[in-house]
Protein backbone atom coordinates (compact mmCIF):
# COMPACT_ATOMS: atom_id res chain seq x y z
CA UNK A 1 0.00 0.00 0.00
CA UNK A 2 1.56 3.40 -0.88
CA UNK A 3 2.76 5.35 2.02
CA UNK A 4 0.81 9.01 2.24
CA UNK A 5 3.77 11.20 0.74
CA UNK A 6 1.49 14.40 1.47
CA UNK A 7 0.78 14.14 5.05
CA UNK A 8 3.57 16.74 5.84
CA UNK A 9 1.67 19.79 4.13
CA UNK A 10 -1.47 18.97 5.69
CA UNK A 11 -5.15 18.20 4.62
CA UNK A 12 -5.84 20.35 1.66
CA UNK A 13 -2.72 19.57 0.27
CA UNK A 14 -3.17 16.32 0.38
CA UNK A 15 -6.70 16.89 -0.94
CA UNK A 16 -5.36 19.12 -3.92
CA UNK A 17 -3.13 15.62 -4.92
CA UNK A 18 -5.99 12.96 -4.84
CA UNK A 19 -7.99 15.56 -6.86
CA UNK A 20 -5.27 16.41 -9.25
CA UNK A 21 -4.77 13.10 -9.53
CA UNK A 22 -8.20 11.45 -10.18
CA UNK A 23 -8.44 14.60 -13.17
CA UNK A 24 -5.64 12.94 -14.82
CA UNK A 25 -6.65 9.15 -14.67
CA UNK A 26 -10.30 9.90 -15.16
CA UNK A 27 -8.88 12.14 -18.01
CA UNK A 28 -6.87 9.10 -19.08
CA UNK A 29 -9.22 6.32 -18.42
CA UNK A 30 -12.74 7.38 -18.60
CA UNK A 31 -15.15 7.14 -15.68
CA UNK A 32 -15.88 3.51 -15.74
CA UNK A 33 -12.45 2.68 -16.92
CA UNK A 34 -11.21 4.46 -13.59
CA UNK A 35 -10.22 2.80 -10.13
CA UNK A 36 -9.94 4.17 -6.91
CA UNK A 37 -6.67 2.37 -7.15
CA UNK A 38 -5.16 3.89 -10.16
CA UNK A 39 -6.25 7.26 -8.21
CA UNK A 40 -4.62 6.27 -5.04
CA UNK A 41 -1.05 5.17 -6.84
CA UNK A 42 -1.01 8.68 -9.20
CA UNK A 43 -1.44 10.57 -6.26
CA UNK A 44 0.92 8.86 -3.41
CA UNK A 45 -1.76 8.42 -1.17
CA UNK A 46 -3.67 5.25 0.31
CA UNK A 47 -6.95 3.70 -0.82
CA UNK A 48 -8.39 4.64 2.48
CA UNK A 49 -7.24 8.38 2.43
CA UNK A 50 -9.19 8.84 -0.97
CA UNK A 51 -12.78 7.38 1.25
CA UNK A 52 -11.76 9.24 3.98
CA UNK A 53 -12.24 12.80 1.71
CA UNK A 54 -14.90 11.32 -0.88
CA UNK A 55 -17.38 8.61 -0.32
CA UNK A 56 -17.11 6.58 -3.65
CA UNK A 57 -15.93 6.80 -7.06
CA UNK A 58 -19.21 8.31 -8.00
CA UNK A 59 -18.28 11.57 -5.25
CA UNK A 60 -14.93 11.66 -6.00
CA UNK A 61 -16.06 12.08 -9.85
CA UNK A 62 -18.78 14.99 -9.18
CA UNK A 63 -15.91 16.67 -6.80
CA UNK A 64 -13.13 17.26 -9.75
CA UNK A 65 -15.98 17.49 -12.44
CA UNK A 66 -17.71 20.03 -10.10
CA UNK A 67 -14.55 22.39 -9.56
CA UNK A 68 -13.12 22.65 -12.87
CA UNK A 69 -16.52 23.28 -14.24
CA UNK A 70 -16.76 25.91 -11.82
CA UNK A 71 -14.10 27.55 -12.67
CA UNK A 72 -14.67 27.18 -16.53
CA UNK A 73 -17.63 28.90 -16.38
CA UNK A 74 -16.59 31.76 -14.61
CA UNK A 75 -13.68 32.10 -17.02
CA UNK A 76 -16.18 32.14 -19.74
CA UNK A 77 -19.05 34.79 -18.07
CA UNK A 78 -15.84 37.03 -18.29
CA UNK A 79 -14.99 36.39 -21.80
CA UNK A 80 -19.22 37.29 -22.11
CA UNK A 81 -18.92 40.14 -20.10
CA UNK A 82 -16.18 41.45 -21.42
CA UNK A 83 -17.19 40.93 -25.39
CA UNK A 84 -21.06 42.00 -24.56
CA UNK A 85 -20.77 44.68 -22.35
CA UNK A 86 -22.10 47.87 -24.64
CA UNK A 87 -20.14 47.19 -27.89
CA UNK A 88 -19.42 49.56 -30.32
CA UNK A 89 -19.99 46.62 -33.42
CA UNK A 90 -22.57 43.96 -32.43
CA UNK A 91 -21.53 41.54 -35.01
CA UNK A 92 -17.98 41.99 -34.12
CA UNK A 93 -18.65 41.46 -30.43
CA UNK A 94 -20.54 38.17 -31.24
CA UNK A 95 -17.72 36.77 -33.61
CA UNK A 96 -15.06 38.00 -30.83
CA UNK A 97 -17.00 36.09 -27.99
CA UNK A 98 -17.21 33.00 -30.42
CA UNK A 99 -13.70 33.26 -31.01
CA UNK A 100 -12.63 33.16 -27.42
CA UNK A 101 -15.34 30.70 -26.23
CA UNK A 102 -13.66 27.92 -29.04
CA UNK A 103 -10.42 28.63 -28.66
CA UNK A 104 -8.86 25.91 -26.36
CA UNK A 105 -7.19 27.51 -23.18
CA UNK A 106 -4.33 26.73 -21.82
CA UNK A 107 -4.65 25.20 -18.46
CA UNK A 108 -8.46 23.51 -19.40
CA UNK A 109 -7.22 20.78 -20.59
CA UNK A 110 -8.22 18.24 -17.82
CA UNK A 111 -11.56 19.55 -16.97
CA UNK A 112 -12.86 19.44 -21.19
CA UNK A 113 -11.32 15.73 -21.13
CA UNK A 114 -13.60 15.34 -18.55
CA UNK A 115 -16.56 17.10 -20.53
CA UNK A 116 -15.45 14.31 -22.79
CA UNK A 117 -16.47 11.62 -20.69
CA UNK A 118 -20.31 13.28 -20.15
CA UNK A 119 -20.90 12.74 -23.74
CA UNK A 120 -19.07 9.30 -24.18
CA UNK A 121 -20.08 7.50 -21.28
CA UNK A 122 -23.88 9.35 -20.72
CA UNK A 123 -25.76 6.73 -20.11
CA UNK A 124 -23.41 5.24 -17.32
CA UNK A 125 -22.61 8.35 -15.63
CA UNK A 126 -25.13 8.47 -12.28
CA UNK A 127 -27.86 11.73 -12.90
CA UNK A 128 -26.41 13.71 -10.61
CA UNK A 129 -23.10 14.52 -12.16
CA UNK A 130 -24.82 15.26 -15.76
CA UNK A 131 -27.36 17.36 -13.76
CA UNK A 132 -24.32 19.27 -11.59
CA UNK A 133 -22.13 19.70 -14.82
CA UNK A 134 -25.46 21.32 -16.75
CA UNK A 135 -26.34 23.56 -14.03
CA UNK A 136 -22.40 24.94 -13.39
CA UNK A 137 -21.53 24.71 -16.48
CA UNK A 138 -23.93 25.28 -19.87
CA UNK A 139 -26.48 26.67 -17.99
CA UNK A 140 -24.90 29.08 -15.77
CA UNK A 141 -22.89 30.50 -19.14
CA UNK A 142 -26.06 30.85 -21.18
CA UNK A 143 -27.96 32.54 -18.11
CA UNK A 144 -25.28 35.31 -18.39
CA UNK A 145 -25.59 35.64 -22.33
CA UNK A 146 -29.56 35.90 -21.60
CA UNK A 147 -28.36 38.92 -19.48
CA UNK A 148 -26.88 40.81 -22.25
CA UNK A 149 -29.02 39.77 -24.89
CA UNK A 150 -31.94 41.47 -22.34
CA UNK A 151 -30.00 44.55 -22.24
CA UNK A 152 -29.31 44.50 -26.07
CA UNK A 153 -32.89 44.43 -27.00
CA UNK A 154 -33.70 47.04 -24.26
CA UNK A 155 -31.40 48.77 -25.92
CA UNK A 156 -32.50 47.99 -29.16
CA UNK A 157 -29.35 46.57 -30.55
CA UNK A 158 -31.10 43.35 -31.12
CA UNK A 159 -35.07 41.89 -31.01
CA UNK A 160 -34.96 39.24 -28.37
CA UNK A 161 -38.54 38.62 -27.05
CA UNK A 162 -37.19 35.41 -25.16
CA UNK A 163 -33.33 36.25 -24.37
CA UNK A 164 -32.94 32.99 -22.96
CA UNK A 165 -33.75 30.92 -25.63
CA UNK A 166 -31.53 33.53 -28.07
CA UNK A 167 -28.64 32.74 -25.72
CA UNK A 168 -29.26 28.91 -26.61
CA UNK A 169 -29.43 29.95 -30.38
CA UNK A 170 -25.95 31.69 -29.74
CA UNK A 171 -24.36 28.96 -28.20
CA UNK A 172 -25.97 25.93 -31.03
CA UNK A 173 -25.41 28.44 -34.24
CA UNK A 174 -22.04 29.87 -33.62
CA UNK A 175 -20.26 27.43 -30.56
CA UNK A 176 -21.32 23.76 -31.38
CA UNK A 177 -19.81 23.13 -34.80
CA UNK A 178 -16.91 24.01 -33.62
CA UNK A 179 -16.61 22.04 -30.98
CA UNK A 180 -18.09 18.54 -32.49
CA UNK A 181 -15.20 19.26 -35.46
CA UNK A 182 -12.81 19.52 -33.18
CA UNK A 183 -14.10 16.76 -30.39
CA UNK A 184 -14.18 19.45 -27.69
CA UNK A 185 -11.08 20.36 -28.00
CA UNK A 186 -9.36 17.39 -28.43
CA UNK A 187 -8.51 17.90 -32.17
CA UNK A 188 -8.02 21.94 -32.92
CA UNK A 189 -9.56 22.88 -36.16
CA UNK A 190 -7.08 25.34 -38.00
CA UNK A 191 -8.42 28.67 -37.55
CA UNK A 192 -8.96 29.87 -41.03
CA UNK A 193 -12.23 26.66 -40.39
CA UNK A 194 -13.09 27.74 -37.23
CA UNK A 195 -13.49 31.79 -38.03
CA UNK A 196 -15.63 30.68 -41.38
CA UNK A 197 -18.05 28.58 -38.98
CA UNK A 198 -17.94 31.47 -35.86
CA UNK A 199 -18.86 33.96 -38.95
CA UNK A 200 -21.59 31.98 -40.39
CA UNK A 201 -23.46 31.29 -37.54
CA UNK A 202 -23.24 34.78 -35.83
CA UNK A 203 -24.78 35.87 -39.66
CA UNK A 204 -27.57 33.58 -38.90
CA UNK A 205 -27.94 34.54 -35.27
CA UNK A 206 -27.90 38.18 -36.46
CA UNK A 207 -31.07 37.27 -39.09
CA UNK A 208 -32.78 35.87 -36.59
CA UNK A 209 -32.98 38.22 -34.04
CA UNK A 210 -32.41 41.58 -36.32
CA UNK A 211 -29.38 42.81 -34.95
CA UNK A 212 -27.77 46.41 -35.83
Amino acid sequence: MPSDTVTRTGRPAKRAAIDAAARTVFGREGYTGASVDAIAAEAGVSKRTIYNHHQDKERLFLAVLGESTRAVAEYQRALVDRHLTDPDDVRAALEGLGHDLTTPREGFGEHFALVRIIFTEASRLPDEVLADWRSQGPQYTRARLGEHFAAWTAAGRIHASDPGLAATHFVQLVTMEVYERSFHGARPLPRQEAEALISSGVETFLRLYGGR
